[in-house]
C-alpha cells in the first residue's frame, strides 16, 4: 500500500531498510496505489557466510522492554538481508495478518546511530504478512511477544551511498484482528456511489452517470462498528480500496491480501478528517476532493493524475 508517513520514526526506518511503513514527506502523503518498491524476500538474495559470521558477532545487552547497548566491529557489511534471533519472547506467537507492533533501534554499518523508537517513544505496527513488509517475514517467522531479532540488510545512507543498516528489533504485541468490518448496517444517502461486497468483504464500487466531484470532502459510513471512536494521532488496522472517479481502481490492500497499518495523522488529509472520529469495526465510504487527496502532484507512478478527487472504501479493524 502506498502509505506515505511523514512521522520522523518511520522515515528512519524506511530510508534505512525495513521499509515499515512507506514515505515521502511531501503535502500529498498518503494513501496511494501499490505496495513497496522493496525487493520481495522471496526475490532477495541469500546470505553469504561471511554475512552470517557478521551478524554473529554483534553484541547485544540489556533487559528487554528498553532499548539496547549494541556493539559491533567497523565497518559492518553484509551483501543480503541477514538475521538472527537474540532472544525469544514467551508471548503469543505471531501468525498472519496478525498486527505486530515492535521497537526497535538502528546503525549505519559505520557505527552511526541512525534513531530508535525507544528514545521517541514511537513504536511501530503494521500487519505481518503484508507484502510491503517483506524484509521482516522471514527475521519474525518463528517469533513470540517478546523476541529481540538482529537485522543487517544492505540501503543506502541519507546521501544516496551504499550502506549497510543494522536493526535490533523487538516485538511488544502481536494481536488478531477481524478480517472486515462488521456491525450496523447503515443506509447511505442518495446519489453517492454505490458499494456492492463480495462474499469476503471485498468492495466494488459503482459510480453514477454524472457524478460530479463534491467541493467537500464526503464521509459516508456504511457500517457502523462498536468499537471505540478513532482519533487522529492513533495507528490504524484497515482494508480499503480506492478509486478514481471514473471507476478505475488504482489501489487495493484486498489485492495484497492483508491488512495494512498506518498512523493516521501520516496520511491525506481526507483520510485523516474522514476517518477520525469514526469507530472501531466500521466500513466508510469516502469521496475525497483533489485537494485533500494528492493535489496538482498526483502520484509519482501515475496511477493518480494531478487534480484527481477520489474514492475509498475502508474497514477500520483496530485503532491503537
Amino acid at each position: 500500500m502506498k502509505i506515505r508517513i511523514t512521522g520522523a520514526a518511520a522515515a528512519v526506518v524506511v530510508s534505512a531498510a525495513l521499509v515499515l511503513s512507506g514515505c515521502g514527506s511531501d503535502d500529498d502523503a498518503s494513501p496511494s496505489a501499490s505496495p513497496s518498491a522493496s525487493a520481495s524476500a522471496s526475490e532477495a538474495p541469500t546470505p553469504t557466510a561471511e554475512d552470517v559470521a557478521a551478524v554473529e558477532s554483534v553484541e547485544v545487552s540489556g533487559d528487554r522492554g528498553a532499548e539496547p547497548k549494541v556493539t559491533f566491529d567497523t565497518p559492518l557489511e553484509v551483501s543480503a538481508p541477514t538475521s538472527r534471533v537474540v532472544d525469544q519472547g514467551d508471548g503469543e506467537k505471531i501468525a498472519d495478518g496478525m498486527r505486530v507492533t515492535i521497537d526497535y533501534v538502528q546503525y549505519y554499518g559505520d557505527g552511526t546511530r541512525i534513531g530508535s523508537t525507544w528514545e521517541q517513544k514511537s513504536p511501530e505496527s503494521f500487519t505481518y504478512g503484508d507484502a510491503s513488509y517483506d524484509l521482516l517475514t522471514d527475521p519474525l517467522a518463528d517469533a513470540t511477544v517478546g523476541t529481540r531479532v538482529l537485522l543487517a540488510s544492505p540501503s543506502q545512507d541519507q546521501q544516496g551511498n551504499a550502506a549497510t543498516v543494522l536493526s535490533l528489533i523487538e516485538v511488544k504485541d502481536a494481536k488478531e484482528i477481524p478480517a472486515r468490518a462488521s456491525g450496523e448496517a447503515v443506509t447511505p444517502a442518495d446519489g453517492l456511489p454505490t458499494v456492492t461486497l463480495d462474499d469476503s468483504g471485498k468492495p466494488s464500487i459503482d459510480i453514477p452517470e454524472g457524478y460530479e466531484a463534491p467541493d467537500d470532502l464526503v464521509v459516508q459510513p456504511l457500517i457502523k462498528g462498536s468499537g471505540p471512536e478513532v482519533s487522529a494521532d492513533q495507528t490504524v488496522t484497515v482494508q480499503y480500496t480506492g478509486w478514481l472517479l471514473d471507476g478505475t481502481q488504482f489501489d487495493s490492500s484486498w489485492e495484497r491480501g492483508t491488512p495494512t497499518s498506518f498512523p493516521l495523522d501520516g496520511v491525506i488529509k481526507g483520510w485523516t478528517d474522514g476517518l477520525a472520529g469514526q469507530t472501531v469495526g466500521s466500513q466508510v465510504l469516502l469521496v475525497v476532493p483533489a485537494d485533500q487527496a494528492y493535489g496538482s502532484n498526483g502520484t509519482p507512478d501515475g496511477s493518480v493524475p494531478p487534480d484527481s478527487p477520489l474514492v475509498f472504501v475502508v474497514d477500520i479493524l483496530d485503532a491503537q
